[in-house]
C-alpha cells in the first residue's frame, strides 16, 4: 500500500463493526448464535486489518484530514462528519480494534450459555463502532457523538443482565455520573465554538494564540480568568467522568456488574481511555494554560494513589482489577498534567494490552471457579489452569513495571516526566506516583498469590453470584477448577505477547521519536519535562538496566515481597494490621464514603430541591395560581353574574330602571352637589 489514505478505506473501519452490530442486533434470531458471532468478529477483524494498514501508511508519512459528509451549516458553523488520521488516531484505532477482536473471540467461550448471546455481540460491536468514530473524528461534534455513544453502549452493557437489581443500579450510576462530566464537556466545547467560531480541530487550534488572550471578569474579584483555562478545565471535567478520575470515579468499580468481557473492553482498553485521548488531542490548547495543567496533574495524582489503596482491601477478583484501572488512569492523567502527552498515550497503549489481559484472565478464573469471584475461595489454581496462570503472571509483571515488560517503560517515563515538571502540583504528584508503585505491586501480587498459589480454598460448589445457567460449560457437574476452552485461552496468549514486548519495541518512536510530531504539541520553552526525558534516554535496553538503581523498581520489588510474606507465609500479619488500624480499614471499605456522600448529601439534596419545586413551584404556583387560580377567578365572576341573570322580566325591568337612575345620578351629580350642600346648610 502506498503512503496515501483513501476515504473509502477509512470509512470501512467504523462501518464494518456497525454492520456486524446491526445484523446481530436486528436479525439475531434469523442468523442464530453462530451467525451473530461470525458476522461481528468478521466486522471487527476487517476493522483491525484496515487499521493496521492505516498505521502502516501513517508510518510512511501519509495523513488524512478531510470532511466526509456535511450534515448542516448554521451561519459560518459547519456540522460535519470527518476523519483526522495521524499517529495518535492510527495508534488508537489499532489498539481499539485489536483488543475488541480479542474480546469478541473470548466472548464465544464466556457467554456460551447466556440467552442474550446475540444481543451481547451486537452491543460490543456497536461499542467498537462508537469508539472508532470518537478517535477518528476531526471535529468536536463527531467527538461528542462518539463520546455519548460509548456512554450509551456502556450503560446497555453494564446492565446487560437486566434482571439483577445490582446491575441496573450500576448502569444507572454510570450513566448519571457520566452526565455530570458530560455537562462540563459540552460547556468546554461550547466556549471554544463561541469564541473560536468553528467545530473543526485544525481551525480551532490555529486560533489558539488569539483564544489565549481572551479573559473573563473574575466573579470572585481579582485577576480575570483566561477563557482558555476555563474551557480546558471544562473539557477535562468531561474526561474526569469518562476516564473515572476522582471524584467522578465512583461508577467504574460498580460497573463490574456487567459480564467480564466488557470489563476488559470498556474499563481497561477503550472507553475509559477516551478522556486521555481527548486531552492529548487538545494539547495545543492545554499547553497554553498552566492552571488547567495543574488541575489535571493534581486530580490524576489523587486518583493514582488513593484508588490504589482501595485495591488492597478488595476480595472480588474483578474489583481488584477495576481499582487497578482507576489507579493507572490516574498515572496517565498525571502525565497529561506534566505536558508529557506522548507518555500518557504510550501508557494508554501498553496498559490497554496488559489490563485487558488481566481482566480476561480474571474472567477465565471465574469460569474455572464456576462463577465464584471471591479470591478468598481460590488458591492453588496454578496446576488446574496453567495457561491462565502464566498469562496472568505476565500481565501482573507488566502492571507493576517489571524491567523489559511493556508497563515498565510507560510507567517509569511517567514518573520521570513528573519529576522534571515545574508546575506547583508536581511535588505532590511525584510523591503520589512513586508511592503508587509500591501499592500497585502489593495489591496486584496479593491477588495473584491468593488466586494461583497457596492452599486450595474452593469448596467445589457453584457460586450464586451470576446466572444459574452459567454452569460449567459442558464439563458435567465436576466442580473442580479446569482450564478454560481455547476461545478463552487464545486471546489471553495473544494479549500476553504485546504486554511483554510492545513497550520495548515502541518507546523510541512513540515517546522520543517523531511518531506524534504533528498530533501532539508541547511548548518546550515553558514545559520541558519531555526535553529532559529525551536527554536521559539512551535506548530501551539501557533504560531497563538503569532502573536497577532507581527507587521505583525497588518499591515494586518490596510490594511483591511484602504481599508474599503477608499472604503466603504469615497470613496472621494482615489480619492483625486490619484489627489494629480498624478505623482506616473502615474508611477504605466504605470507599472514602464517596458513595455515602453522593447518595445521602447530593442525591438527597437533589430530591429535596425536586420535591420543593414540585410542591411549591408546580403544585403551588403553576397548578394553584396560574391554572386552577385562573379557573377559580372565572368561576367566581360567573357566580356573581349568575345572581343577576335570573330570567324574570320584572327583575330585568327593575335593574334597567336602577341602572338609568344610577347613570343619570353619575352624570348630574357634579352640577347638583353645590345645591345639595346649600340645602343641607353645609
Amino acid at each position: 500500500m502506498s503512503a496515501t489514505l483513501s476515504q473509502n478505506l477509512l470509512l470501512a473501519v467504523p462501518l464494518a463493526p456497525l454492520a456486524g452490530a446491526i445484523v446481530a442486533g436486528l436479525f439475531g434470531k434469523q442468523v442464530g448464535r453462530r451467525g451473530a458471532h461470525v458476522v461481528t468478529i468478521l466486522g471487527v477483524l476487517i476493522a483491525f486489518i484496515l487499521s493496521a494498514m492505516t498505521l502502516s501508511a501513517v508510518l510512511d508519512g501519509a495523513r488524512f484530514n478531510q470532511t466526509v459528509y456535511e450534515w448542516m451549516v448554521l451561519g459560518g458553523l459547519k456540522m460535519e462528519v470527518g476523519f483526522m488520521i495521524d499517529g495518535l488516531s492510527a495508534m488508537m484505532m489499532c489498539v481499539v480494534t485489536f483488543v475488541s477482536l480479542m474480546v469478541h473471540i473470548y466472548t464465544i467461550g464466556y457467554m456460551e450459555e447466556d440467552p442474550g448471546y446475540q444481543r451481547f455481540f451486537s452491543y460490543i460491536s456497536l461499542f467498537t463502532f462508537s469508539m472508532l468514530m470518537l478517535v477518528m473524528s476531526n471535529n468536536m461534534l463527531q467527538l461528542f457523538f462518539g463520546w455519548e455513544a460509548v456512554g450509551l453502549v456502556s450503560y446497555l452493557l453494564i446492565g446487560f443482565w437486566y434482571t439483577k437489581p445490582t446491575a441496573i443500579f450500576a448502569n444507572m450510576k454510570a450513566f448519571l455520573v457520566n452526565r455530570v462530566g458530560d455537562f462540563g464537556f459540552i460547556l468546554g466545547i461550547g466556549l471554544l465554538v463561541a469564541y473560536g467560531g468553528s467545530l473543526n480541530y485544525t481551525e480551532t487550534f490555529a486560533k489558539s494564540a488569539e483564544l489565549a488572550k481572551i479573559g473573563f471578569a473574575n466573579p470572585f474579584g481579582g485577576e480575570p480568568w483566561m477563557m482558555l483555562s476555563v474551557a480546558c478545565i471544562c473539557l477535562f471535567i468531561g474526561a474526569m467522568g469518562k476516564s473515572a478520575q476522582f471524584p467522578l470515579h465512583v461508577w467504574l468499580p460498580d460497573s463490574m456488574e456487567g459480564p467480564t468481557p466488557i470489563s476488559a473492553l470498556i474499563h481497561a482498553a477503550t472507553m475509559v481511555t477516551a478522556g486521555i485521548f481527548m486531552v492529548s488531542r487538545f494539547s495545543p490548547l492545554f499547553e497554553l494554560s498552566d492552571t488547567a495543567l495543574n488541575f489535571v496533574l493534581v486530580i490524576g495524582a489523587i486518583t493514582a494513589l488513593f484508588m490504589g489503596f482501595l485495591g488492597i482491601i478488595q476480595n472480588d477478583i474483578k474489583r481488584v482489577v477495576a481499582y487497578s484501572t482507576l489507579s493507572q488512569l490516574g498515572y496517565m492523567t498525571v502525565a497529561l498534567g506534566a505536558s508529557a502527552y506522548s507518555v500518557a498515550v504510550f501508557h494508554l497503549m501498553t496498559h490497554a494490552f496488559f489490563k485487558a489481559l488481566l481482566f480476561l484472565g480474571a474472567g477465565s478464573v471465574i469460569i474455572g471457579m464456576h462463577h465464584d469471584q471471591d479470591i478468598r475461595n481460590m488458591g492453588g489454581l496454578r496446576k488446574y489452569m496453567p495457561i491462565t496462570w502464566i498469562t496472568s503472571l505476565l500481565g501482573s509483571l507488566a502492571l507493576i513495571g517489571t524491567p523489559f515488560f511493556s508497563g515498565f517503560y510507560s510507567k517509569d517515563s511517567i514518573i520521570e516526566a513528573v519529576h522534571a515538571s515545574h508546575l506547583p502540583g508536581a511535588g505532590f504528584a511525584y510523591f503520589a506516583v512513586v508511592a503508587g508503585v509500591f501499592v500497585t505491586a502489593f495489591y496486584s501480587f496479593r491477588m495473584y498469590f491468593l488466586v494461583f498459589h497457596g492452599k486450595e480454598h474452593f469448596h467445589h460448589k457453584p457460586f450464586p453470584g451470576e446466572h444459574d445457567h452459567h454452569d460449567d460449560h459442558g464439563h458435567g457437574h465436576d466442580h473442580t477448577p479446569h482450564e478454560s476452552p481455547w476461545v478463552v485461552t487464545v486471546p489471553l496468549i495473544l494479549l500476553a505477547i504485546p504486554s511483554v514486548v510492545i513497550g520495548y519495541l515502541t518507546i523510541g518512536p512513540m515517546v522520543h521519536g517523531e511518531f506524534f510530531k504533528d498530533a501532539i504539541f508541547v511548548n518546550h520553552e515553558i514545559h520541558h519535562a519531555m526535553h529532559e526525558l529525551g536527554e536521559e534516554f539512551h535506548g530501551a535496553f539501557a533504560m531497563a538496566l538503569h532502573s536497577l538503581q532507581t527507587l521505583p523498581l525497588w518499591l515494586a520489588v518490596a510490594g511483591v515481597v511484602v504481599s508474599y510474606w503477608f499472604y503466603m507465609i504469615s497470613p496472621a500479619i494482615p489480619a492483625a494490621i486490619a484489627r489494629t488500624f480498624r478505623p482506616i480499614v473502615t474508611i477504605l471499605e466504605n470507599k472514602y464514603y464517596m458513595d455515602w456522600f453522593n447518595e445521602n448529601v447530593l442525591a438527597r439534596a437533589a430530591r429535596a430541591i425536586g420535591t420543593g419545586l414540585w410542591k411549591a413551584g408546580d403544585q403551588g404556583v403553576i397548578d394553584g395560581v396560574l391554572i386552577n387560580g385562573s379557573a377559580r377567578t372565572v368561576g367566581g365572576i360567573a357566580g356573581l353574574v349568575r345572581l343577576i341573570q335570573t330570567g324574570h322580566l320584572y327583575w330585568y325591568a327593575l335593574v334597567m330602571i336602577l341602572g338609568v337612575v344610577g347613570l343619570m345620578t353619575w352624570q348630574l351629580w357634579p352640577s347638583m352637589w353645590p345645591q345639595f350642600k346649600a340645602l343641607l346648610g353645609l
